[in-house]
């Protein structure tokens, strides 16, 4: 069966001249963009349609499905954010009730917003340690269904690598006879099995299971997020009747292009022919990669690098800040600057690193060095400081309890009335007890710690404004001073 890229190539170099859109005309010369530009085309004859999918891009999308498992795979153009938007308008009627996670990404809230959602949020659990979004368990979902609830919604695994039994939990959902909706769209490497065979302390050994195999109904995957594929390409998954199929796909040519593009497509099909003919070998080189890292950061002694019981997912390193010498942002700053590092993100007291079957070891050993290199530099300075009868650096503090539930601000009018409501801009410090009138993120991974429609609480304000203070990226504060508010009548 050939492959999408091969039939882009075959007729790239034939002599079918192209009086069809694009307007580059497949002219190499045309903008330095010459290899994309070779591929690009638009639905003509032999090549399908993907809204209704018949020959090659069926072809493709079946040999997606193969090596993930579920009834039916679609290809996604406009990322894991199609696939969000898609999902929850086939699962849940407009107006109708979803339990939700809080932690859930930006494109979770927009379908809210269109379709008028109501939304029962699961209670926010944090880990106290790392301050990162703690997992879910059946437990947590059960006393949230009734007979208004339509679906569940949850992320797994996480940002930062975490991930929640799905397996229970979708098996709750089936006794009440609803679908369980999986975002994973980090997930898209998980369930494809090597064993790890470098001759170090083996912590890693396989990836998890994937959300498809434990019976989450649908399923978002992000291609290009931990597996070779362009980005903006993504994959959704179902299984299952407990979702009407016909309205997912009404759905999904609705909040997706109708020009998709063939070089995405192409580079999505090259990625799964690519696990499925050398899989193993990437997950093996992954696997490796983590564990390397891990052993040989353990000496460290104001870094931690989280092992798997914490984050079982390989592809995130989280390098966390034992003592409050530094905050996540400047250690970020660091290994940019000073070691061209470019890491993933900034957390308070943490950095996140992505790594995959396609790092370079030198890369790998580079970070490493990087790692251990900062932390004896911090050990010199804590020694000086000794000698010099300073204080010394103090652990960052901890709750009693590891898991926090972090208070969620009190809802005072419904998301979209609020979002389309007359809104005005004033001081954040000015803003206890007013209404937002817009969300307000800590990015990445984009959690609102504000909706439009609720209220900003005194505890809010300040957490906003110290993340504000230790230069963290916060979405949503108007010259990082400022909030959207509903103007008061």
């Amino acid at each position: 069966m050939p492959d999408l890229y091969q039939e882009l190539s075959k007729l790239a170099d034939s002599d079918m001249y192209p009086f069809h859109m694009p307007g580059h005309k497949r002219n190499v010369e045309s903008t330095p963009m010459k290899g994309a530009f070779r591929c690009d085309i638009t639905e003509i004859d032999d090549f399908d349609n993907l809204h209704d999918a018949k020959g090659i891009l069926l072809d493709a999308q079946q040999r997606a499905n193969k090596i993930y498992g579920a009834d039916e795979t679609f290809f996604l153009i406009n990322g894991s954010t199609c696939g969000v938007l898609s999902a929850l308008s086939a699962a849940v009627t407009e107006g109708g009730t979803v339990v939700a996670s809080r932690g859930s990404h930006r494109s979770f809230y927009n379908a809210v917003y269109l379709r008028h959602l109501n939304v029962r949020f699961l209670p926010y659990k944090q880990d106290t340690k790392y301050g990162i979004p703690e997992t879910y368990t059946a437990n947590d979902i059960e006393e949230m269904i009734s007979d208004e609830v339509e679906a569940v919604f949850i992320t797994s695994p996480t940002y930062e690598g975490k991930c929640s039994d799905i397996r229970e939990i979708a098996d709750l959902c089936h006794k009440n006879g609803i679908p369980l909706i999986v975002d994973a769209a980090h997930g898209a490497h998980f369930g494809l099995e090597s064993p790890c065979d470098e001759d170090i302390s083996l912590e890693f050994n396989s990836l998890p299971e994937s959300a498809i195999k434990q019976g989450a109904d649908l399923v978002i995957h992000s291609l290009h997020k931990t597996l070779p594929s362009m980005t903006q390409t993504a994959l959704l998954h179902v299984q299952g009747n407990l979702v009407d199929r016909k309205k997912l796909k009404r759905f999904l040519s609705i909040y997706q292009t109708s020009s998709p593009s063939y070089v995405l497509m192409a580079s999505m099909d090259l990625c799964i022919k690519e696990m499925e003919d050398k899989g193993n070998d990437y997950v093996k080189r992954l696997l490796n990669y983590r564990n390397r890292i891990q052993q040989s950061t353990s000496g460290c002694k104001y870094f931690e690098v989280p092992g798997v019981k914490e984050i079982p997912d390989a592809a995130k390193v989280m390098i966390y800040v034992k003592n409050a010498f530094m905050t996540g942002q400047e250690l970020y700053d660091i290994l940019r600057e000073e070691y061209k590092l470019q890491l993933e993100m900034a957390g308070d007291k943490y950095v996140l690193a992505i790594i995959s079957g396609w790092d370079s070891k030198e890369g790998i050993e580079r970070l490493i060095a990087a790692i251990n290199s900062i932390d004896k530099r911090v050990e010199e300075k804590a020694s000086a400081l000794n000698r010099e009868g300073k204080t010394k650096l103090t652990e960052n503090s901890c709750a009693d309890e590891r898991v926090r539930i972090t208070p969620i601000p009190e809802k005072a009018m419904a998301m979209n009335t609020a979002w389309d409501s007359e809104l005005e801009s004033i001081e954040l410090k000015a803003a206890y007890g007013r209404i937002s009138g817009g969300f307000i993120n800590l990015y990445p991974p984009g959690i609102p710690l504000i909706l439009p429609g609720e209220r900003f609480s005194e505890g809010l304000i300040e957490d906003i404004a110290k993340y504000l203070e230790n230069g963290l990226n916060i979405q949503g504060v108007v010259n990082r001073k400022e909030v959207l508010c509903v103007r008061q009548k």
